[in-house]
């Protein structure tokens, strides 16, 4: 888990810096930081112009030009996004999908970066989606594992799954077919 240090000036806080383990690889170059990992590589844009970012001796140092609410609220999204970024690169990100058929059974499958839902309720057509880059599906029985390094990939790509399955205008309650989330968090886990 990185650590945090901050420095205060008076009440004020203008520095926070990020230490991050051996394992991990950090860069920042046009306003991109990039961390390396055993899982993978996550890429940000984290670009402010009261905050200044720079990678130095196996820390990631932000500076705020002031110290106002603005540039703390900056600084508190950046340093969430950083350890995201690092948890990702060291661990990675595991969602757990399942599959619930009642009457119809649902076949799915992954080919070539497409998830295909085919025989949903019944239909004929089989319902796509096209996998997001950077993200790993994996169809396990009546689970669906998505992993990957970015927090937001893995995430994104889960919704959009359970997303793919939805039916507006009927109660979930009684219309229970679908793949929903069933947990979510770091593959440590």
């Amino acid at each position: 888990m990185p650590d945090k240090k901050s420095k205060e000036v008076g009440n004020k806080l203008k520095t926070k810096e990020i230490e991050f383990d051996k394992g991990i690889t950090a860069s920042y170059d046009n306003g991109i930081l990039s961390v390396k990992g055993k899982k993978g590589s996550v890429e940000k844009r984290l670009l402010s112009k009261n905050v200044k970012i720079a990678v130095k001796d196996g820390k990631v140092v932000m500076n705020a030009s002031k110290s106002t609410k603005r540039e703390k609220k900056i600084l508190a999204s950046f340093e969430a996004h950083i350890k995201n970024m690092i948890n990702g690169a060291l661990d990675g990100y595991r969602y757990v999908l399942k599959i619930c058929s009642g009457h119809f059974p649902m076949n799915v499958s992954v080919s070539n970066k497409e998830l295909i839902i085919k025989n949903f309720l019944g239909e004929k057509v089989p319902r796509k989606l096209r996998i997001k880059e950077g993200a790993n599906v994996k169809v396990e029985g009546e689970l669906v594992v998505v992993e990957s390094a970015n927090k937001e990939t893995a995430g994104q790509v889960s919704a959009d799954i359970e997303n793919l399955t939805r039916r507006p205008g009927y109660d979930t309650r009684v219309f229970q077919d679908g793949i929903y989330i069933i947990s979510k968090g770091n593959e440590a886990k």
